[in-house]
């Protein structure tokens, strides 16, 4: 069994152009066209083609806003109310994500007050002149001598000036 479809079975206008030639398209016509050479419009299209206007032009862009809402309205139907219960469950979901942001602010504001502590009290230390040692990369016990000492305050300086406003 075979099939033949003609090249205008899609096309749902069809129009002589000014040369006498038969177009076919799924657009209307350009304005150019007389109503009288439109032969064959869709089905359910009135009797004159929609105007056209200039691309880019604000009766175009009026046009397409009022083409694009009416076919939207027209597809969602009449306007759904919202569920109670869903709109509960989205409240309760952003309660939860509020909640959540604040214990995790809460929690790194800790760490930063523990942090401000720890640094104080090795600043303090550092200034006072005690001796102090550390631990090095190959486990060895080093002592700080100037250069040292110096690095660790300004270390302790800058974690001072970061976690204690």
């Amino acid at each position: 069994m075979t099939l033949s479809l003609s090249h205008t079975a899609f096309a749902q206008w069809k129009w002589k152009d000014p040369s006498g030639r038969v177009q076919y398209s799924d657009l209307p016509p350009p304005p150019s066209v007389k109503d009288t050479d439109i032969l064959q419009r869709p089905s359910g299209s009135s009797g004159k083609a929609p105007p056209a206007f200039a691309p880019g032009s604000a009766q175009a862009a009026v046009a397409a806003m009022a083409a694009s809402g009416a076919a939207s309205s027209a597809a969602s139907g009449p306007a759904k109310t919202v569920e109670p219960e869903l709109e509960a469950k989205r409240r309760k979901a952003a309660e939860e994500e509020t909640a959540k942001r604040r214990a995790e602010e809460e929690k790194q504001k800790a760490a930063r007050a523990d942090n401000c502590l720890r640094a104080k009290s090795q600043l303090r230390a550092l200034e006072d002149g005690m001796r102090m040692a550390r631990v090095n990369a190959k486990g060895e016990r080093e002592v700080l001598d100037d250069k040292g000492r110096a690095e660790e305050s300004k270390r302790a300086r800058d974690i001072v000036a970061s976690d204690c406003n």
